[in-house]
């Protein structure tokens, strides 16, 4: 979830402010019902009753939606928009919706269960002949330049002050990409497209796939670049690539475990594999680097993932394994007494207060056990 100052550094992005604004204003129809996805603190929401919608349903999990409720009331919206704290794929308006709003995009459109809450709503929510915000995303790659950035991955752990071999740890800081803004120049070959998003059809939210790139210059590659360009609605768009004006996103920069010195005209392969695991992306990505002079010899071949990448407790995976046999710590104990408490005919001053009589070394006073509980509470209860 974003802080507030995330989400005005969203609102000073002028690109994405005014593409959305171009958007929406071109498929408005007097007394359109709207569906804002993400809402936020509500900017879409009262945009899209300012330009004539009859009613909006704004869509938000985060404690952030309060403040749009507020802006509405200080724009006169109020009466018009009906707010709903949750996540899309637990909610149910009553009417279609003509227009639904949405952005979900992290550094990549593949982010989260961007793609899942999309087709969801597109399923459930958009009335037929109905209009989606954004319609398209479009990823491109590249082979990038760019020493500045690499060197702020390893730097650290090459450089340490100490003079300790700390070559495990920027493997690992390798095996992850990272938001960057780099010049068009420092491109090496042309961009490829990667994957088109068509939000009118997906459905699955995994991709993968492998591109041929071509340096068209001498240069060290450190890395692919990916980007992405949105089509929000017929002949309206923008994009996050080095030839666009900055925008909130940046680009992403998937680091190769060494920089490489290439000449115009060698053969670049790159297979990237990106897979929705419960809440997030896992991202893979395989490069083979053919000689400039033969391009049958592979000169480099890098495998890296954010498997590769990610630090792991043993402890903490055996408990995963699944000849592990499970038992609750005490903590376990404490919360599984908490859910039991929780069965729609006690207050939370009650539980707290029978907390604090079953846990008196937890808890020294209920009013104590009444946080521990109302954490639990505003997790976990409808």
């Amino acid at each position: 979830m974003y802080r507030l100052s995330g989400y005005g550094e969203m609102l000073a992005d002028r690109v994405r402010i005014e593409a959305y604004t171009q958007a929406l204003r071109k498929v408005m129809r007097p007394g359109a019902v709207v569906m804002d996805i993400g809402t936020g603190p509500g900017i879409m929401a009262v945009l899209a009753c300012q330009l004539g919608a009859s009613h909006v349903y704004a869509v938000e999990p985060s404690e952030v939606i309060q403040i749009a409720r507020e802006i509405a009331v200080a724009n006169q919206c109020a009466q018009k928009i009906e707010f709903f704290e949750d996540v899309s794929t637990n909610v149910t308006i009553p009417t279609p919706a003509d227009i639904i709003v949405s952005d979900l995009r992290g550094v990549l459109p593949l982010f989260e269960r961007h793609i899942p809450s999309i087709a969801d709503a597109r399923r459930r929510f958009l009335a037929p002949g109905g209009t989606l915000i954004a319609q398209k995303d479009r990823i491109w790659i590249a082979v990038v330049d760019a020493p500045e950035h690499y060197a702020s991955i390893v730097d650290p752990w090459e450089r340490n002050l100490l003079g300790q071999d700390l070559n495990l740890a920027r493997r690992k800081a390798l095996n992850d990409f990272r938001k960057v803004r780099v010049s068009p120049n420092q491109l090496l070959t042309e961009a490829k497209l990667w994957t088109t998003l068509d939000y009118a059809t997906v459905e699955d939210p995994d991709v993968s796939a492998t591109i041929q790139l071509t340096t068209n210059r001498s240069g060290a590659g450190h890395g692919i670049l990916m980007w992405f360009d949105i089509e929000l609605a017929d002949g309206v768009g923008l994009s996050n690539g080095p030839e666009s004006p900055e925008a909130i996103w940046g680009a992403a920069f998937f680091p190769w475990l060494e920089p490489m010195p290439l000449k115009a005209g060698q053969s670049v392969c790159v297979e990237l594999e990106a897979k929705l695991l419960e809440h997030d992306y896992f991202w893979r990505w395989s490069t083979q680097v053919a000689a400039a002079e033969n391009p049958a010899e592979i000169v480099a071949r890098f495998e890296q993932s954010q498997l590769k990448g990610a630090v792991i407790s043993l402890a903490r995976m055996r408990k995963t394994a699944s000849d592990f046999v499970p038992e609750l710590s005490a903590d376990g104990l404490l919360r599984r007494r908490v859910l039991e408490l929780m069965d729609g005919t006690a207050s939370l001053e009650a539980i707290a207060r029978q907390l604090t009589m079953e846990f008196p070394d937890r808890f020294i006073h209920w009013h104590k056990a009444l946080a521990y509980a109302g954490a639990i509470s505003s997790e976990c209860s409808r």
